[in-house]
């Protein structure tokens, strides 16, 4: 019934997914700071105008938890938004949700979303 799409992205790239998500009529998101590496594996940084080699990459991670009637048009949405076709783009995750529930008012799954 449910699904969690979890995209890491490029942080420059969250104003543009968000607008997105939004006009599609997504009703929240929780956006969370990352580092991390893949094929990339870091790379040059600049800090306070001193540059040095990093490991690790600062990325963005959008989660959202929706109808899974909808997850396909979301991930195309996220892939028009931040592709670039260079190593670096992200990654989307989409796994199962077996039920929500709305701390404040107990309201679960549909009524929770």
């Amino acid at each position: 019934m449910f699904s969690k799409l979890e995209a890491i992205i490029r942080p420059f790239k969250l104003e543009e997914v968000k607008v997105r998500l939004m006009t599609f009529g997504v009703p929240g998101i929780t956006v969370t700071n990352v580092m991390g590496c893949g094929k990339q594996i870091g790379g040059i940084e600049r800090s306070k105008g001193v540059e040095y080699d990093s490991e690790l990459i600062e990325k963005v991670k959008i989660e959202i938890v929706v109808m899974n009637e909808h997850i396909d048009e979301l991930i195309e949405i996220i892939i028009n938004a931040v592709w670039t076709g260079e190593i670096g783009d992200g990654k989307i995750f989409v796994s199962p949700v077996s039920s929500v529930i709305r701390i404040r008012t107990q309201d679960k799954d549909l009524d929770a979303i």
